[in-house]
C-alpha cells in the first residue's frame, strides 16, 4: 500500500510539474512562481522516500539540485518490474476514485467552519426509529416531491438532516447548531371572556345531524338553567379576576364513525356523550370561542389539512389555542398532520375515561418495561389527559355534571321515598349477565321491591327474574322521577365506574354496590386489558366508596350471604338526603375547567433536570429551599425563599417519604392530601432528602417511574432523569418514594386552596 501511495504521489507530481511548464512556456517565460514551484516539489519527493522507508540523507544547495539528487533513489524504489504491477493494479483507479467520490457526496457534507463532518446514522435509545427511517428515505425519498422541497437530495446528509429539522425521528445534530424554529402565530387579541347565559348558538353549533348529537343536545337544554345559575355564583367569586378568552376546538373522535347513535335508544352506553355534552357547555359558558367538530370532514376543515396531502408534515400555526380530544381523536389527528402533531401537541387535551399512568404514557419506557398498552405511549404530559372520575393525580380530573337540587326539591324526595323500593343498576340487558346475581336480587326480593329499566327486548324475559319490574329504557326526566322515589341503586358489578350512581345519590338513593377481593386490574380481569394504567379497582365504583362513603354509599362481598344480609338490614334503618359533591355540580365543574384553561401551560419551556452531583442554587441562595415542618416528617417551602413560578403554587407543597410498597397516590391520601405531580420537578434533588436527613452513600439519576426514592436500606439515593415519568401511581416494594403533595379545596380535590 505504501508503494501505491508513493506511485500515486509521483503521478501527481509528473502532472503538476508537467502543466507547470506549459503555463510557464505559453507565456514566453518562467512566472516568478516557478522557484516556489520547484520548492514544494522537492519537499513532497521527500516525503515519498520517507513513505518509502529510503534514508534521506542528502546533500544540496539549491532546490533544482535537489530534485537531480532525489531522482536516484525514487527510481531504485519503482523498478520496472514494480511499475509494471503497480500500474496493473492502478487500472481500475478512475472507477475507484468515481466510487469515493459518490460516497465522500453522498455521506458527507461541511460545516459552517469548512470541516468535513461524516453523516453517519446516530444510536440513541430516545431515536429507536432513525435507522429505519434513513433506510425509507433512501429507497422512497422520491416517492413525493415534497421532501425535496425540504433540500432533500438523495445523499445520506439530506436524509438525516431532514429526519432531525423536520420530522424528528433522528437526534439532533450538534454539528447543525440548529434551533427548532417556532411555528408562526396569529397576534393574540388578548380579549376578556365573559361568562353566557344563553345556549343557543352552542345548540346550533351542535347541530342534529345525528342521533348521539341529539341526545347530548337535549341534556344541554335540560340542564340550561343549572348551568346559568352556577355561572352567575362563579362569576360574582371571581370578580375582578382577568380572563382570556380561548379559541378552543372540541373534536369527539368516537363520534366520527356514528357507532354510538345505534345503541342511544336501546339503553347503550351515554357516559362519554354526558361527559362531553358537560364539557362543551362549561367551554361555552365560560365565554370561550368553542368549534365542534364530529366527523373526519369537520376536522380536515378545523386543521386546515386538504382532502388529499402529501407525505410531508403539515406546516404552519393552528387557529386554536386549545383543542379537546379522545384518544379516537388523537390518532385521527395524527393520520391528518403527520409528525407535525408534535408541534401542536400541548395544546391538546385528551378526555380520557379511566386515565393514563405515566409508565405506560413514554413510549420508549414501556416497550422497554412491558408497559405496552392500546391506549398509551403518546409521550404527552400525563396532566394533559382528563378523567371522568380523579383516578389518579397524573391526570388532571375533568369530570361531569349531576342535577343538583333545590331545597324545596330535596324536601319533596325526603318526604316522598319508599321505604321498601330498590332498582337495579343496567339498562341494557348485557349488564345482567353477571355471575352471582341470582342471590343477590334473591336477598334484595326478601326485603324490597325489585325494579329495572332495561330496554325492552324479545329475549330479555329469559334473563331477568319474573318478580323483577321492568319500566323499559325511560328518558332522562322519567329516570330523574324514579330515582327520586327509590330507596336503593344496586350494581351489579359492571359497568365500571358510570355516572349513574353519582346521579342515584343526587337524588337521595343510597348505591349499594360490590366489593371486588381481589381487585380488578388489567392482570385478573379482561375488561382492563390493554389500559393504560396498572390501577387495582377495589369496587364497581371507587369514587363512590372512598370520597362519598356510608351512609350514601355502602361497599360490600356480595358473595358474603351474612355481610350482605347485615348491609341490607342497615341500609333499610337509614334515611339519607340527596348527595351531590360540589365537585360534580355546575359551578364545581365550571370552577375547575376554568382554573385548568386559565393556568395549565404545557407549551411554556421548563428549566431541565439538574444531574445528582449538581447543588441548585436557588433565589437568594440558600442551601436548600426547603424546611422540615416541626415535630413532622414532612417538608414544606421555605417562606422565606422566593418560590418560582408554579401552578399550584408552591405554598401548598408538603413533601415526605413514603412507606415501601405504596405509591405517592396512597402516601398522600394517608395524611389527607393529594399527590401533586407539578412539584415533582421541585423536589428532584440533592437538598430535598438531605432535608428529610436521609443519608445515601450511592446517588443514581435513572429514567424510572417509581423515581424519586431512596432504597429500603437507605443506602441509594435514585431521583429522576425523564421528566415524562414524574408518577403519583408508581410504587416499589423495595423502595420508599419521596411524594410531592398538596391541599385541596373543600369539595374540589382537582385545586389546591389557592389554585383560583
Amino acid at each position: 500500500m505504501v508503494i501505491l501511495m508513493v506511485f500515486l504521489r509521483i503521478q501527481y507530481l509528473a502532472t503538476y510539474l508537467e502543466k507547470s511548464v506549459i503555463v510557464a512556456r505559453s507565456e514566453g517565460s518562467v512566472r516568478e512562481e516557478s522557484p516556489q514551484l520547484l520548492h514544494d516539489t522537492s519537499d513532497m519527493l521527500e516525503d515519498v522516500l520517507k513513505q518509502g522507508g529510503l534514508p534521506s540523507q542528502l546533500s544540496y544547495s539549491s532546490d533544482f539540485h535537489r530534485l537531480q539528487e532525489l531522482s536516484s533513489p525514487i527510481s531504485r524504489l519503482l523498478s520496472t518490474e514494480l511499475l509494471e504491477q503497480i500500474q496493473a493494479i492502478t487500472q481500475n483507479m478512475p472507477q475507484l476514485v468515481e466510487r469515493v467520490e459518490q460516497f465522500l457526496r453522498r455521506n458527507t457534507m461541511r460545516d459552517r467552519k469548512g470541516k468535513t463532518i461524516l453523516c453517519e446514522t446516530p444510536v440513541d435509545p430516545l431515536y429507536p426509529e432513525c435507522s429505519s427511517k434513513m433506510d425509507w428515505m433512501q429507497n422512497f425519498w422520491t416517492s413525493d416531491p415534497c421532501y425535496a422541497s425540504y433540500g432533500v437530495d438523495g445523499s445520506n446528509c439530506s436524509f438525516l438532516i431532514y429526519l432531525s429539522e423536520v420530522e424528528d425521528f433522528c437526534p439532533p445534530l450538534a454539528w447543525r447548531n440548529y434551533t427548532q424554529p417556532k411555528i408562526p402565530q396569529k397576534a393574540e387579541e388578548h380579549r376578556p371572556a365573559a361568562f353566557r347565559l344563553d345556549i343557543t348558538v352552542l345548540l346550533a353549533a351542535l347541530g342534529k345531524s345525528k342521533e348521539s348529537l341529539r341526545f347530548m343536545g337535549r341534556r344541554i337544554r335540560r340542564l340550561a338553567p343549572q348551568w346559568a345559575t352556577a355561572a352567575r355564583r362563579l362569576e360574582k367569586r371571581l370578580v375582578g379576576q382577568w380572563r382570556q378568552e380561548k379559541r378552543i376546538l372540541v373534536h369527539m373522535g368516537f363520534l366520527t364513525e356514528d357507532v354510538f347513535s345505534s345503541v342511544v335508544s336501546k339503553g347503550g352506553p351515554l357516559g362519554e356523550m354526558v361527559q362531553w355534552a358537560d364539557i362543551l357547555t362549561a367551554l361555552y359558558v365560560l365565554g370561550h370561542r368553542v368549534e365542534v367538530s364530529a366527523s373526519f370532514k369537520d376536522l380536515q376543515g378545523f386543521l386546515g389539512v386538504p382532502q388529499r396531502r402529501n407525505s410531508c408534515p403539515v406546516t404552519g400555526s393552528l387557529p386554536f389555542d386549545l383543542i379537546y380530544t379522545d384518544y379516537h381523536g388523537l390518532r385521527q389527528m395524527r393520520e391528518y398532520m403527520g409528525v407535525s402533531l408534535k408541534a401542536h401537541q400541548c395544546r391538546i387535551r385528551v378526555i380520557d375515561t379511566f386515565g393514563t399512568e405515566p409508565a405506560y404514557n413514554n413510549k420508549l419506557y414501556a416497550v422497554k418495561n412491558g408497559y405496552r398498552s392500546n391506549w398509551g405511549h403518546w409521550n404527552l404530559d400525563c396532566r394533559q389527559y382528563m378523567t371522568m372520575f380523579p383516578h389518579t393525580p397524573d391526570n388532571s380530573f375533568m369530570g361531569f355534571v349531576a342535577d343538583e337540587l333545590s331545597k324545596s326539591e330535596k324536601l319533596h324526595v325526603s318526604k316522598n321515598k319508599a321505604k321498601n323500593m330498590v332498582v337495579v343498576y343496567g339498562k341494557d340487558i348485557s349488564m345482567w349477565k353477571v355471575r352471582g346475581k341470582e342471590h343477590l336480587l334473591e336477598v334484595l326480593r326478601r326485603h324490597m321491591d325489585v325494579h329495572a329499566t332495561v330496554y325492552h327486548q324479545a329475549w330479555s324475559a329469559t334473563v331477568m327474574p319474573p318478580f323483577v319490574k321492568n319500566h323499559g329504557l325511560l328518558s332522562q326526566k322519567d329516570l330523574q322521577k324514579l330515582l327520586k322515589k327509590a330507596k336503593v341503586f344496586v350494581g351489579l358489578g359492571f359497568p365500571y365506574e358510570g355516572p349513574a350512581p353519582l346521579e342515584a345519590v343526587a337524588n337521595g338513593c343510597i348505591f349499594l354496590q360490590p366489593k371486588f377481593h381481589p381487585p380488578h386490574s388489567s392482570l385478573n380481569h379482561k375488561f382492563f386489558e390493554g389500559k393504560p394504567t396498572s390501577r387495582e379497582v377495589t369496587s364497581q365504583h371507587p369514587y363512590m366508596e372512598r370520597h362519598i362513603g356510608k351512609p350514601h354509599v355502602m361497599t360490600v362481598n356480595f358473595n358474603n350471604s351474612q355481610e350482605l344480609e347485615a348491609t341490607i338490614q342497615e341500609l333499610l334503618r337509614t334515611k339519607v338526603e340527596p348527595y351531590l359533591p360540589f365537585e360534580y355540580t355546575c359551578e364545581g365543574m365550571l370552577e375547575r375547567v376554568h382554573a385548568y384553561i386559565q393556568h395549565q401551560d404545557f407549551c411554556a419551556p421548563t428549566d431541565p433536570l439538574p444531574p445528582a452531583s449538581f447543588s441548585k442554587l436557588w433565589p437568594g441562595n440558600p442551601h436548600s429551599p426547603f424546611v422540615l415542618l416541626s415535630n413532622s416528617t414532612r417538608l414544606a417551602w421555605e417562606p422565606s425563599v422566593p418560590a418560582p413560578p408554579s401552578w399550584p403554587p408552591l405554598s401548598s407543597l408538603q413533601a415526605l417519604l413514603s412507606q415501601p410498597g405504596l405509591s405517592c397516590t396512597e402516601t398522600c391520601r394517608s395524611i389527607a392530601m393529594v399527590c401533586e405531580p407539578t412539584f415533582f420537578h421541585f423536589i428532584n434533588s440533592k437538598q430535598a432528602l438531605s432535608s428529610l436527613n436521609v443519608r445515601c452513600e450511592m446517588w443514581e439519576v435513572e429514567a424510572n417511574h417509581i423515581f424519586p426514592a431512596v432504597s429500603r436500606e437507605q443506602r441509594r439515593c435514585s431521583l429522576q432523569k425523564e421528566p415524562l415519568l414524574f408518577s403519583c401511581a408508581g410504587l416499589s416494594a423495595r423502595h420508599r418514594r419521596l411524594c410531592p403533595c398538596r391541599d385541596a379545596r373543600h369539595g374540589q380535590v382537582a385545586l389546591c386552596r389557592d389554585c383560583l
